[in-house]
């Protein structure tokens, strides 16, 4: 009896959990093999000056981590298989919270003419709705694409939004979207 109490907790805690990450999409090009990829590299950008910041350094750490864990691919300076770039977008969102309302409660006084008598009745509050307002947020969103140096065709691109807790995107929230991207990968592959 106490193991399914315990299983049960467990799969409580699991439910809860799932539904707090990021949601990552993934579209892919048709009859692509990513087996027959081995290395990658990344795109240079263009702008002249601009410095790459510490959250764009540990994009490009967190996805080269994750190909070289779970596909294997190494990063190369000449020659790749592959040719990855990034962007990272924050803005402002909106979501919908809400309050649950319930009614006045309290006394209320009557007159019986019959008994000449005053009688307090009492109501006590009840359940009328929930109130919904919107909550200003701030939502990152990075998208990863993929393409191949041979054909110059883009062979994936994934991208994954998460509530950001400031105005700039943090290392952890990178690494948890960069994960919910691959993650999503991997359940299409299978």
């Amino acid at each position: 009896m106490k193991r399914i109490a315990l299983l049960g907790i467990v799969a409580i805690i699991a439910l809860i959990v799932s539904g707090c990450g990021p949601t990552a999409h993934i579209e892919k090009a048709r009859n692509v093999n990513f087996g027959n990829y081995q290395t990658f590299a990344w795109a240079q950008k263009n702008e002249k000056g601009s410095r790459a910041g510490i959250a764009e350094q540990r994009i490009k750490d967190a996805v080269s981590a994750e190909l070289a864990r779970t596909q294997g691919w190494k990063e190369v300076k000449r020659n790749p298989d592959v040719i990855l770039s990034y962007d990272v977008l924050v803005e402002k969102g909106t979501k919908v919270a809400s309050e649950p309302m319930y009614s006045w409660g309290g006394f209320r006084t009557f007159y019986n003419p019959y008994a000449r008598r005053f009688y307090r009745v009492y109501y006590p509050q009840r359940f009328v709705g929930y109130d919904n307002y919107n909550v200003p947020t701030r939502e990152g969103t990075i998208s990863i694409t993929m393409v191949d140096a041979q054909s110059d065709k883009t062979i994936l691109q994934g991208w994954a939004t998460d509530e950001l807790n400031d105005r700039r995107i943090t290392s952890r929230e990178v690494d948890r979207i960069v994960n919910a991207i691959f993650k999503k990968w991997r359940e299409e592959k299978v």
